[in-house]
């Protein structure tokens, strides 16, 4: 409930976002029309053409690719014949001159000489489908949480209520700016006599808006101009409703009857893999408490748990808690069981590990997060979770009070235990964390600052003034879905942040050769800040696809521009994170 009012606030805030300029043109248009039958139809139209193109997401495929790209091409040709008949009376004449002799299927009022594109409910439903499938909304973080919860977990109605919830809300917005164009529209008509006039610069603005659709002028203007306040916005809405009773501390010693039952631990023989260990069972883990890990091996927040979780397998070994990770990959290279094996040993974790690249144990559990802990007592039932780093003594006297309950009486060694926590491991500054992840794949890339925008094809990139939170490129790259990748030594990528600790995701080309680089910070060698994967002069190497530590600030944090280039092509950047 409470993700699903974010979700519908998302929406509204689209009307404050670059991302609704395309869309107004096509919505002003009904300005003059009845509400119930020219602008609610349509926004019913566009909401559930964007639903339904959405929802697509949880299939996969190229069929979906496929279908999506027709119905692209549809709709462009609907709202071009649709601008076009605002334009002209002759076109909407002649385009209606068919429709009338088969009895009038569209509108009525075709038949009248002049008549337009049909006004009445089922004509406007149509367009506002038309233009729903054009709408590509910025992604910004509740409705990117909402769709990659519908790829990883499939289908069903949850996902469709929040995509619904989304829609409802920029429904509201746009309903909005209805109203008020068609407060200014009558104010100005009876003065001005705009009557046809406004038809026509509505439909010529259309034509306009649909050149620069087919020709990917606007996904290019809208990443160079991100919507950064309202994504501002979105993050503080998510701090607000993210209440999760694993955040808090308990108050007093837990017992085994606080807890409650959430379900029962899934069978474990999804697992494609087993690393550092034997396979485990739900059979024979019986009789023991476990605590079951779920995380991605680049994934910061997963990295900064693993010393507590280290602590703990060897705190309570001896009275029975059983330990495993199951790591489910969300870049391709993730999928690598040698990566993972690396970064198994790097992180010297002492629990069997299962791979799960195809999902299946994610979708058991019914898990949406990197990284995610359950807590299984020695029935198999699962009796308390936590989503995130936070949480952690909540989750420890959870686990001594399941010990307790399974050997009888309370276990030995009560209160929390103490962790090392050391270089890229460890906590975050929070409190002075003014920058958020951000991808630089094309399918989630957003403030983008390079004056030529994000390009599917390869070219030369220039590195313009980007401003905090904004990132460019500098020489000749190609930006994949997942990655931006360097196709010519000499090649950088800039960022402004505000943060103690910058990590960037990157690795070396399909043919491993190590990839030197240098990093600076204000143009200067970072000195004194420099992160645990380079030296106190900027250099250091890319060896192998994973997490690096570029930068950690020794002083006060403050904003700061950070620079790294890359003396060998091949280099592949993913994402940028900070702590």
């Amino acid at each position: 409930m409470i993700l699903a009012f974010a979700a519908y606030l998302a929406g509204v805030l689209t009307l404050f976002s670059p991302c609704l300029v395309p869309v107004l043109p096509f919505v002003l248009a009904r300005v003059d029309q009845p509400f119930l039958t020219g602008t609610l139809p349509f926004l019913v139209g566009l909401g559930a053409a964007f639903v339904a193109a959405a929802g697509l997401a949880t299939l996969g495929g190229g069929v979906v690719v496929l279908l999506g790209t027709a119905g692209r091409v549809l709709a462009l040709g609907a709202l071009a014949v649709f601008a076009l008949t605002l334009l002209s009376p002759r076109a909407s004449a002649w385009l209606h001159r068919p429709l009338v002799r088969l009895g009038g299927i569209l509108s009525r009022r075709a038949a009248k000489p002049g008549a337009r594109l049909p006004n009445g409910a089922l004509g406007s439903l149509g367009l506002g489908a038309a233009t729903g499938l054009l709408w590509t909304p910025c992604a910004g973080p509740i409705l990117g949480l909402v769709l990659t919860g519908a790829v990883l977990n499939g289908p069903g109605w949850h996902t469709t209520a929040l995509l619904v919830a989304y829609a409802l809300g920029a429904a509201t917005a746009l309903a909005a700016a209805v109203r008020l164009g068609g407060a200014v529209v009558t104010l100005i008509r009876p003065h001005l006599g705009l009557g046809e006039r406004l038809r026509q610069i509505a439909g010529a603005a259309m034509i306009v808006v649909l050149a620069a659709v087919a020709l990917g002028a606007d996904a290019d203007l809208l990443a160079r101009y991100p919507a950064a306040a309202t994504t501002a916005v979105e993050n503080a809405i998510l701090t607000e409703l993210r209440i999760d009773p694993a955040r808090a501390a308990p108050t007093r010693a837990l017992t085994a009857s606080d807890l409650p039952v959430e379900g029962q631990l899934p069978s474990l023989a999804g697992a494609t893999h087993w690393l550092n260990g034997e396979p485990q069972t739900v059979e024979d883990l019986r009789g023991r408490v476990v605590l079951v890990h779920v995380w991605t091996y680049s994934c910061i927040n997963c990295i900064r748990t693993l010393p507590t979780l280290r602590a703990w397998a060897e705190r309570y070994r001896a009275q029975g808690l059983a330990v495993i990770g199951i790591h489910a990959p969300e870049f391709a290279f993730e999928h690598d069981v040698g990566n993972v094996a690396a970064a198994i040993r790097h992180f010297a974790l002492p629990y069997p590990v299962a791979i799960d690249n195809e999902f299946r144990l994610w979708r058991a559990l019914r898990n949406s997060y990197w990284p995610a802990l359950y807590i299984v007592d020695a029935q198999g039932r699962i009796r308390h979770h936590q989503f995130g780093e936070e949480g952690t003594a909540q989750s420890e006297a959870a686990v001594q009070a399941l010990l307790a309950e399974s050997a009888g009486g309370r276990a030995s060694g009560g209160g929390p235990t103490p962790t090392r926590a050391a270089g890229i491991e460890a906590a975050p500054d929070l409190a002075h964390l003014a920058s958020t992840e951000t991808y630089l794949g094309s399918d989630k890339a957003t403030h983008f600052a390079s004056p030529e925008g994000v390009s599917p094809w390869p070219r030369l990139y220039t590195p313009g003034r980007p401003r905090l939170n904004e990132w460019s490129l500098s020489g000749h790259w190609t930006i994949d879905p997942e990655y931006a990748r360097l196709d010519a030594p000499g090649g950088s990528t800039t960022y402004r942040f505000r943060a103690r600790d910058l990590h960037l995701v990157v690795g070396p080309g399909p043919d491993g050769l190590p990839v030197p680089f240098d990093v600076s910070l204000d143009a200067e060698p970072p000195g004194a800040d420099h992160g645990a994967d380079i030296g106190s002069d900027g250099g250091g190497v890319i060896s192998a696809t994973r997490l690096y530590q570029l930068v950690r600030q020794s002083g006060d944090v403050r904003e700061r521009t950070f620079v790294i280039r890359f003396h060998r092509p091949g280099a592949r950047v993913y994402a940028f994170t900070f702590g």
